[in-house]
């Protein structure tokens, strides 16, 4: 069984929507404003590529990727590996940048259930709330940034559920305050 790794820029307050410049959302490219740059902080990205074997996202995030990731050289892992999007309303996948269609967290489930190395969701609040609440997650991987956002997508849904534990298996802080940390989902 392959492990399921939901990763993400957070901000202090939870919030992960449109850290890289998406628009519509008031505090868009927050990750990049007001940050110092230390790329110490990004090497759990690079290391996630070598580790990962396949790239799982929703639909939204699979659209505003699709046109630009294929172009990104520091991307050249994500771009080589087999990627899925869930979605029940698309139609086609973007020839530009290939992937598999999934329908549901049940898709999720039999991908998940197959032989190779962990899946990555990247971006795609949505759909990590409902692998979430399916119980799905084996880990997140999080670089959260010293922000406080307020309004937007968090991380985690508002579903009344159990508690999960989580146990911290690696930290690091950096110099520009973004904090790594890396949670396995005590099952």
């Amino acid at each position: 069984m392959r492990k399921l790794i939901v990763t993400a820029f957070v901000s202090l307050d939870g919030v992960m929507e449109a850290p890289g410049g998406e628009s519509g959302y008031r505090n868009t490219g927050w990750t990049f404003k007001d940050i110092e740059f230390d790329e110490a902080a990004y090497e759990l990205k690079g290391r996630e590529q070598e580790e990962s074997g396949a790239f799982l996202m929703g639909r939204r995030s699979y659209e505003a990727f699709a046109p630009v990731w294929p172009t990104m050289e520091e991307f050249a892992g994500y771009n080589a590996m087999p990627r899925y999007v869930v979605s029940t309303t698309l139609e086609h996948d973007d020839e530009r940048w290939p992937a598999t269609v999934l329908r549901s967290t049940d898709d999720v489930a039999a991908l998940k259930a197959t032989d190779g190395d962990p899946i990555i969701v990247h971006g795609s609040a949505e759909l990590g709330w409902s692998l979430a609440d399916a119980g799905l997650v084996d880990r997140y991987h999080l670089l959260v940034f010293p922000k406080l956002l307020g309004a937007g997508k968090r991380l985690w849904s508002q579903t009344d559920k159990d508690a999960t534990n989580l146990r911290l298996v690696e930290s690091e802080s950096y110099s520009n305050g973004i904090q790594k940390q890396v949670f396995d989902v005590v099952k």
